[in-house]
């Protein structure tokens, strides 16, 4: 069954965009923003006859070319449409006075990978916040969550929010934007016109159990390259806060477990499986070499494991990466004590926090793994309680 997403149905649907008509139009958008045909949002919209005033750029920019993170974007104009193009992650990541002031309504049309700690959550809130008693409109165009409906992961705690952590939710939220939205409207009492253009026929446990099949993948940010990654992002990420490769500078960058020079994968793989053979459903972990052409161990070779949540390995309803990349953690400082697993640098613009804690909203997964007593059960009962919560919170907020 093909899948229209919400930028297919407000183009096909005069009935949808009618209220746009003799407004002024703001996008925001990055690579992934295509219609069914491969047409940029950009491209579509002002062919359709809609007065587009401005567009927004998010991390990684509108053109989407910005590799890592904390490498910012500029403003510019752009020099088709000569309209300005500002950056929602450059000299500032809330849209201000200046910038809302383009446009009537605001369309969101980003692709999210299903995670808390992708910025697009974050982007997504600020406007909101930005459009809050102002009269202007917010519009989801909505996109699947290619991670689909499970839930993983502890839930942020108060006092540790940050670009990577909008509120509390767990890592792998199970939502569209478009439904994040409507709960970010409700739990934050936000005063705005929010809208969202529903896709048609996506069926979150149906055909790709998140991704259509029906649908080319298409990068929405430099690393997020292939589907597989989308599912691995909720544990992989966590290498950000970590000295082990997250594979940047390979051709495969966040579907590793982990790479390093000086870590044998084939003995932490042994490990896992002697700790907590459970977490390693879902998925095939095959051990793996590579030499990263920049970033972390740069020029040097590194053992570690590949992830394939693809095919035949792949069971939905099993894999669980958050887990798995906890897992992997615990291993390595089972088999080495002394490795400085965490890495003590400024991550999304927090310089007082451990990048690990920044990312998982709090310290409970970091303690977790440096505690020699510390048992998968203790984790996985704090998280299970999370992701129950979690389950109910959002139930009134679904669409699909």
């Amino acid at each position: 069954m093909t899948v229209q997403f919400g930028i297919d149905r407000l183009l096909a649907d005069p009935a949808l965009s009618a209220p746009l008509q003799g407004k002024r139009v703001a996008l925001v958008a990055h690579p992934a923003s295509v219609t069914a045909d491969l047409t940029h949002s950009l491209d579509a919209l002002v062919a359709s006859g809609l007065n587009v005033t401005s567009a927004f750029g998010p991390q990684h920019g509108l053109k989407g070319d910005k590799q890592d993170n904390m490498v910012e974007t500029e403003d510019e104009l752009d020099p088709t449409y000569n309209i300005p193009v500002f950056s929602l992650y450059g000299q500032v990541r809330r849209p201000g006075g200046q910038m809302m002031s383009t446009a009537d309504v605001f369309l969101f049309d980003l692709q999210d990978l299903g995670c808390r700690i992708y910025t697009f959550v974050t982007t997504l809130l600020y406007l909101l916040e930005a459009a809050h008693g102002t009269g202007k409109a917010v519009w989801v165009l909505d996109r699947p969550n290619p991670a689909g409906r499970p839930i993983e992961g502890t839930t942020l705690i108060a006092g540790q929010e940050s670009f990577v952590g909008a509120g509390p939710m767990p890592m792998r939220h199970g939502l569209t934007l478009g439904e994040m939205g409507r709960w970010f409207v409700d739990h934050f009492k936000l005063d705005v016109d929010y809208r969202v253009i529903a896709m048609d026929g996506w069926q979150p446990e149906g055909d790709g159990f998140g991704w259509p099949g029906s649908r080319l993948w298409i990068n929405p940010s430099p690393n997020a390259a292939s589907l597989n990654m989308a599912r691995a992002y909720a544990g992989t990420v966590m290498l950000e806060g970590a000295t082990l490769s997250e594979g940047r500078g390979t051709t495969r960058p966040l579907e590793v477990l982990f790479g390093a020079p000086d870590v044998d994968a084939k003995a932490v793989l042994a490990e896992m499986r002697r700790v907590a053979p459970g977490w390693l459903a879902g998925c095939a972990l095959r051990e793996c070499w590579f030499t990263p052409t920049f970033h972390k161990h740069a020029g040097t070779l590194c053992n570690g494991l590949m992830i394939h949540a693809e095919g035949a390995f792949y069971d939905h309803h099993a894999f669980r990466p958050w887990r798995l990349q906890a897992l992997a953690f615990k291993a390595i400082r089972a088999l080495y004590p002394g490795y400085p697993i965490w890495r003590d640098f400024a991550y999304e613009y927090e310089f007082e926090r451990l990048a690990i804690d920044v990312i998982n909203g709090g310290p409970s997964l970091r303690e977790w793994v440096d505690d020699a007593s510390a048992q998968p059960g203790d984790l996985d009962g704090l998280a299970r309680a999370d992701e129950l919560a979690w389950a109910e919170t959002i139930r009134p907020y679904l669409i699909y």
